[in-house]
């Protein structure tokens, strides 16, 4: 007992590998997609996949999956089994880049239709797919065809359609893309609240300010191969380098990469007068162009 100490001993909380890749190949012909893959992802974790057209990241995303079979290497889902057995699927939810649902068919009918597929039945069913409705904020709109909503009501649904039958682990492949700032945000607010759950979520996205926001590691993917991997703060540390502090006297500009703008910025007002300054954090974005190049990817 630690009597008036201050101090409160908090029990360590224990994490466990929920999805592990094992020098993962995939080869489409002579195209070599997956190179040698190796990922631990936690349980509780969100875990960024990130990399420019054809880095392999939808491929990872279907291998894990199940969708696609390894042409060597491993995967193991929460420490055993392998996606390859349907068992272990049902540990999965999967929201694809392609939009995956039935445009004639209400949003209630979808997602009902997506929980049989996943084994639910009768009072089960019903009930998740109430919740799921009401996670994505859809329960109003529950009886429409879905070829009536808008863009982020699609996402939505996807989203909705992924964790019908409760998942632990969540496959999220571009889940904002084309979407508007409401419901992008709205987005956000759910994958967060997944975490809260304790649920695992794999997320791939072209937008730098969301892996940002939202990933607890990134991944970097190109040409298939695992470029870098760390936290977001990591990665920034040691691939784009420290702050930029710009000083204007007049018309004359000082740019400075430094690691202690302060400190730099009194030793340039001691030697004269600055007019203003400002600074410019390092972003994820400088890490990816730094990594896989600024030539377009098409």
């Amino acid at each position: 007992m630690l009597a008036n100490s201050g101090l409160v001993r908090v029990p360590a909380v224990e994490t466990h590998l929920m999805l592990e890749l094992e020098s993962v190949r995939k080869t489409y012909g002579a195209c070599l997609a997956v190179d040698a893959l190796n990922l631990q992802i936690r349980q509780g974790e969100i875990f960024g996949l990130l990399g420019p057209n054809g880095a392999g990241k939808t491929t990872t995303i279907h291998l894990i999956a199940g969708l696609l079979q390894p042409d060597g290497g491993a995967i193991r889902i929460g420490g055993s089994g392998s996606p390859s057995d349907p068992a272990i699927r049902l540990r999965l939810g999967i929201a694809p880049q392609m939009l995956s649902h039935y445009e004639f068919l209400s949003a209630r009918e979808n997602l009902g239709f997506f929980g049989r597929l996943y084994g639910l039945r009768g009072r089960r069913l019903s009930e998740r797919v109430f919740d799921a409705l009401a996670f994505v904020g859809l329960e109003n709109q529950k009886g429409q065809a879905v070829r009536t909503f808008s863009g982020g009501m699609k996402r939505r649904l996807n989203l909705a359609i992924a964790i019908v039958h409760d998942p632990e682990i969540i496959l999220l492949d571009e889940p904002t893309a084309g979407v508007d700032p409401q419901s992008r945000n709205a987005i956000y607010e759910n994958i967060l609240a997944l975490k809260r759950q304790g649920r695992t979520l794999i997320y791939t996205t072209h937008y730098m300010e969301e892996a940002q926001r939202l990933c607890d590691r990134v991944g970097i993917l190109d040409h298939g191969r695992l470029l870098a991997l760390d936290t977001v703060a990591g990665l920034i540390q040691t691939h784009a380098g420290a702050a930029t502090l710009i000083v204007s006297r007049g018309d004359q500009e000082i740019r400075m990469c430094t690691p202690e703008p302060l400190a730099v910025l009194n030793e340039l007002a001691r030697e004269a007068p600055v007019d203003r300054f400002r600074l410019e954090q390092a972003t994820l974005e400088q890490v990816f162009l730094q990594l896989t190049g600024r030539t377009l990817r098409d």
